[in-house]
């Protein structure tokens, strides 16, 4: 699940939708202790969304359509046409207008955590709100300059067009994996949130 699924799942809350947007940026336990602990809190969600994200038995089936071409970066390249599939969601969104006011109502609440970007994650943001990725996974176009994106940050993916063709192709299955994840993964977060 990419940053998309992320700022969905944060349950509408602003520290926790900062920690769990940085918290690929975040590594080991130690590095925890700088944050207060509602950011924290996030981050700690982020990690617990990726495992169980890892864990999901359609994600594993998914995964599957991709692997020949990607190997070890099926999961990546499935986490971007994850990100796809929920800004397509008319669940989650009722149409384009509701998807471009999510998106700038994150980005303004993350430029009021902006104190506890890592340094790393900062150029992440401004090409994020500069490019409106949130907005931009609706459209084909917008899946794949992402996955582009992702070529681009990782040596071993030489081309993602037959990830695009993958993904056309099989769609109704990607949908069915995908609205099978989508209902645990909501009521999985809703069970942490309650937990914590």
């Amino acid at each position: 699940m990419n940053y998309l699924g992320h700022a969905y799942l944060s349950m509408g809350d602003a520290d926790i939708l900062c920690g769990n947007m940085i918290g690929d940026f975040v590594k080991g336990t130690k590095a925890l202790d700088q944050y207060p602990p509602s950011i924290r809190k996030g981050i700690e969600l982020h990690r617990r969304i990726d495992a169980f994200t890892d864990e999901h038995p359609a994600i594993a089936e998914a995964k599957l359509i991709f692997r020949p071409q990607y190997h070890l970066y099926a999961g990546p390249v499935m986490d971007t046409i994850l990100d796809h599939f929920i800004a397509n969601d008319a669940h989650l969104f009722a149409g384009e207008a509701e998807l471009a006011a999510f998106a700038a109502n994150t980005y303004h609440s993350l430029r009021s955590r902006s104190a506890f970007f890592p340094e790393r994650f900062v150029p992440y943001f401004e090409s994020m709100v500069q490019h409106n990725w949130l907005l931009h996974y609706r459209s084909e176009e917008g899946l794949k300059r992402s996955l582009n994106g992702l070529m681009r940050r990782s040596k071993y993916i030489t081309e993602v067009e037959t990830a695009f063709a993958l993904m056309s192709s099989k769609r109704r299955y990607l949908q069915t994996y995908y609205t099978e994840f989508m209902s645990d993964v909501i009521d999985f977060v809703k069970i942490e949130g309650r937990g914590r």
